[in-house]
């Protein structure tokens, strides 16, 4: 007996989507059943995940408001990188490049805050982290092209050096870092809150952040730019084939620069609307986003669409886990973490079925007389 995979001819659409969906339902079981070996009642975790704890709050509104913080940067880096990846592009500098864009929004806002007004100093922490993060993406793909480097080992190396830098500038106290708070005996960021912020639109209590809109706007430009530009289909073109990108006369190396370029700029972005709305360095400031964006572009399957759909989902299970822990306490907030790594497994498995199937062929063998 011989197992033989076999590439399918072609899946119907109906099919791939029972299929992810199954795959999403089997993981919420499993997750079920980790939750009744531990006591809890699956039905009513979940519920309290799901609705993020707004069902019967007053302050429902304060939640929305939490899980739009988590989706914006969320949505943008995993954007970011799927840009990178449709060329493949191994881009897993997210958590570096988001690091160093809110560094560079950062000493904007403490230095050109007090003395400009409010709109530029916040187009100028956009632009700073947007150039700072795009440089460093820059960087990699110039020794990718140039020397053929690995960028996979290299983005994922600079991640560390970023992280480092931010734990230096968190834990130095000296009169030339203007990060920290000169009021607090220990090492502590200071605050820039009172110095600007992006604005919000009030919609009664609810206050909407201008960077949801601005979020809105980029995934539709992004999706034109894939779509229907010329830009959009060299990116297709090298990620399908470099040598027929090179046949047909592209530079692709030029192709390869830019786009990394702008892949890291959305990240910087990302970072810039992050911490512009925290008003506040951190030592956590990504909160993981470049690593969770690596799974949303996946799960989303580099769709710009599938990524506002996918990265919602993994907003509610990250942002809801923490509402539900709040309730049940014998429930880690870490549990989306696990749930999430499910969900991607069985995701995959369940876009392999879709591309692959098994074929068992049973071997004959013959008898010589």
């Amino acid at each position: 007996m011989r197992v033989h995979i076999v590439k399918r001819d072609d899946c119907p659409l109906l099919k791939k989507i029972l299929l992810i969906v199954g795959a999403v339902a089997l993981a919420l079981v499993l997750g079920g059943l980790v939750l009744l070996a531990m006591g809890v009642n699956p039905l009513e975790y979940y519920f309290k995940m799901f609705t993020m704890g707004m069902v019967g709050n007053k302050i429902a509104y304060k939640a929305a408001e939490n899980y739009l913080k988590i989706l914006v940067p969320l949505i943008l880096t995993a954007l970011g990188l799927s840009l990178a990846f449709k060329m493949r592009f191994w881009n897993i500098g997210g958590e570096g490049q988001f690091i160093v864009g809110a560094i560079a929004a950062a000493a904007v806002a403490f230095q050109a805050g007090p003395v400009l007004p409010t709109p530029v100093v916040l187009l100028l922490m956009c632009l700073a982290a947007m150039l700072a993060a795009g440089l460093l993406g820059l960087f990699v793909a110039a020794l990718k092209v140039k020397f053929g480097t690995n960028e996979t080992l290299l983005t994922l190396m600079l991640n560390y050096i970023a992280l480092y830098f931010l734990t230096f500038l968190g834990e130095t106290k000296a009169d030339w870092n203007f990060f920290l708070s000169a009021e607090s005996a220990r090492p502590t960021f200071a605050s820039f809150t009172s110095i600007v912020s992006f604005p919000r639109i009030m919609l009664g209590k609810f206050g909407l952040n201008i960077c949801v809109l601005i979020t809105l706007a980029l995934g539709v430009l992004v999706y034109v730019y894939l779509k229907r530009t010329k830009q959009g289909y060299e990116i297709a073109v090298v990620g399908d084939s470099m040598g027929t990108a090179r046949y047909a006369g592209m530079k692709v190396s030029t192709i390869v620069l830019r786009t990394v370029f702008l892949s890291a700029c959305l990240i910087g972005l990302a970072a810039a609307f992050k911490v512009g709305t925290a008003g506040i360095l951190s030592a956590s400031i990504t909160d993981d986003v470049g690593w969770t964006g690596i799974i949303v572009a996946w799960l989303a399957k580099l769709s710009t669409v599938g990524i506002f759909l996918v990265s919602a989902l993994i907003g509610v299970l990250q942002y809801g886990s923490t509402a539900a822990a709040a309730t049940f306490a014998s429930v880690d907030s870490s549990f989306a973490d696990m749930l999430q790594g499910v969900i991607l497994f069985l995701v995959l498995a369940a876009d392999f079925f879709t591309r692959f199937r098994v074929v068992i062929a049973k071997k004959e063998v013959e008898r010589h007389g």
